[in-house]
């Protein structure tokens, strides 16, 4: 039988869903009006000349080619192959990232020797790499994805290093006088203080990777959504460049999405405040 506790913490969920309710669906609307109103913006600006007659391109005309480039094929196969090479970066700095960022944070001697030079190599303009990227592995997938990682791995290094050292010192204390051993400080203590900096760190890296694919694409690439857009640019056939933009922008909202309800899912025993 529940006791009168876990009732009450029932009731507690049941009410703070009821009150988040209606909240979301006001700001889905929103977000839908604002959406709709760049739309309206974006239509005028087309229509009456407001820019260049070069860059003066309608959602409609953007819109036919997304319809007629999926037909075709094209849209997919280059969707497919920017995808597979954010997918396999993110996998390779995330994963590389989270355990030298948590290393250095157990470590801070090591942290405070090395920290000069990984601030300067993170201050690199890693754009500027894709060159040398290119003559290392080719115009191949390989170059694309060394690019993302170079952008990758900084940014979830860092949230890995935050997270552990943001464990409050009056734990480490306690555990301390209470004998604790380091692996148990570490598993029960300071990884699950870091875990929320580490996904924040891996849902950012998440859309850093696709910067650094699609970025390498404009450079240099057989295929890709950034191979896309060099070449229409190229022909200043801007209605295509806007819809693949667009298209970029909804699948970097995808994964940013799919990256919370994961994260909200794994994380779920912590307070509603800490999420």
């Amino acid at each position: 039988m529940e006791t009168s506790a876990g009732l009450e913490s029932r009731a507690k969920r049941r009410s703070r869903a009821r009150r988040r309710g209606p909240r979301r669906w006001v700001v889905l609307g929103a977000q839908l009006l604002v959406g709709l109103v760049l739309l309206g913006i974006w239509h005028l600006a087309a229509t009456k000349q407001w820019v260049e007659p070069v860059l003066a391109k309608s959602p409609e005309q953007s819109w036919d080619y997304l319809r007629l480039a999926w037909e075709s094929g094209e849209l997919w196969s280059n969707t497919r192959a920017t995808m597979t090479a954010v997918l396999i970066a993110w996998v390779l700095a995330g994963g590389a990232g989270v355990l030298v960022g948590v290393a250095l944070g157990l470590l801070p001697t090591i942290e405070r020797i090395v920290a000069p030079y990984f601030d300067a190599a993170n201050a690199m303009p890693r754009l500027a790499l894709a060159p040398l990227f290119i003559v290392a592995f080719g115009v191949s997938t390989a170059a694309k994805v060394a690019l993302a990682v170079t952008l990758v791995f900084f940014v979830v290094c860092s949230s890995a290093r935050a997270g552990v050292k943001s464990t409050d010192d009056e734990w480490l204390r306690l555990a301390t006088v209470m004998d604790a051993s380091k692996i148990q400080v570490f598993w029960r203590i300071l990884l699950p203080v870091a875990v929320p900096g580490i996904f924040a760190g891996l849902r950012l890296g998440l859309i850093y990777s696709l910067l650094g694919v699609v970025g390498s694409e404009l450079i240099a690439a057989t295929d890709g959504l950034g191979q896309l857009i060099a070449l229409y640019s190229a022909q200043f056939r801007m209605e295509r460049v806007y819809a693949i933009l667009i298209l970029l922008a909804v699948l970097a909202v995808i994964l940013n999405q799919v990256m919370s309800l994961v994260e909200r899912y794994l994380l779920r025993w912590q307070a509603p405040s800490q999420r």
